[in-house]
């Protein structure tokens, strides 16, 4: 049975009298890896926002669990995102650090390890995202994809139980973009974490998503959710169907569309 992870209470975001959208509710489970997608301009990155602790709501709240961050102090709020790892979409590497002093720099704020153990961890984090032997590079002296996967790295730093990202695969090439999406995947099954994507890549959602929910910027609101490839299956819905197909309602063999973009 289906164990809820993160819960979205009837979340309305906005900026001042401005709502980028109402009334959402949604559960991620443990263990998925859910697809939070939609056009520009609908709101993904700013309900990332309101997930991690960075934004709060007009109205409802995240609830990690049975805990509500937004309705919790300070001190639990903080308790609650120490099980959250975050990838953002530049990869946010200090540019003055190496890529050890990047990954260490989370361990070394959170704990009293001796240095010997970080640096321990830092080489295995690497290791997991095949950057073994790059702990002494800088992130300019790295490809656009290596400097994503070296923030993936950071965001596993702690052990976290559930890791966000947010458009992994923007700036990418298709066939890095594939590899990144690869190692998403491979990291949520072998380390047992909830994964959160927000991306409007469509080639990404249907190839590591198990979840979803879609936000409309016109209606300011969610107008569905579930397995993305079922989703597009059985939709009737115009604007996901347009979304999902690319604008082409009649295009819904993935496999097919998928070869095409990558070849």
């Amino acid at each position: 049975m289906a164990e809820p992870c993160i819960t979205i209470d009837n979340l309305t975001m906005a900026y001042g009298d401005f709502v980028i959208q109402r009334d959402l509710n949604f559960t991620i489970n443990r263990g998925d890896v859910f697809i939070v997608m939609g056009g520009n301009g609908c709101g993904k990155t700013t309900l990332l926002r309101h997930m991690i602790g960075l934004q709060s709501p007009a109205r409802g709240d995240v609830y990690y669990g049975d805990e509500g961050l937004w309705r919790s102090d300070s001190a639990t709020r903080q308790r609650i995102l120490r099980r959250t790892g975050v990838m953002f979409q530049s990869g946010a590497l200090l540019s003055s650090m190496t890529l050890a002093e990047n990954v260490a720099l989370p361990i070394t704020e959170a704990t009293r390890l001796p240095a010997n153990k970080v640096r321990e961890i830092v080489s295995y984090k690497l290791a997991l995202v095949g950057l073994a032997g790059f702990e002494d590079y800088y992130p300019s002296e790295l490809s656009g994809g290596m400097q994503k996967r070296a923030g993936l790295a950071r965001a596993m730093a702690l052990d976290p139980e559930i890791l966000f990202f947010d458009e992994p695969s923007a700036g990418l090439d298709p066939i890095t973009a594939k590899l990144l999406d690869d190692l998403i995947l491979s990291l949520s099954q072998s380390l047992s974490v909830t994964v959160v994507v927000v991306t409007h890549d469509l080639d990404s959602i249907f190839a590591i998503g198990n979840n979803s929910v879609f936000l409309d910027a016109e209606s300011r609101s969610m107008i569905a959710g579930g397995p993305p490839r079922q989703l597009l299956a059985e939709s009737k819905d115009p604007k996901l169907v347009r979304f999902l197909t690319r604008g082409n309602p009649s295009d819904r063999n993935i496999e097919t569309r998928q070869m095409r973009s990558r070849a």
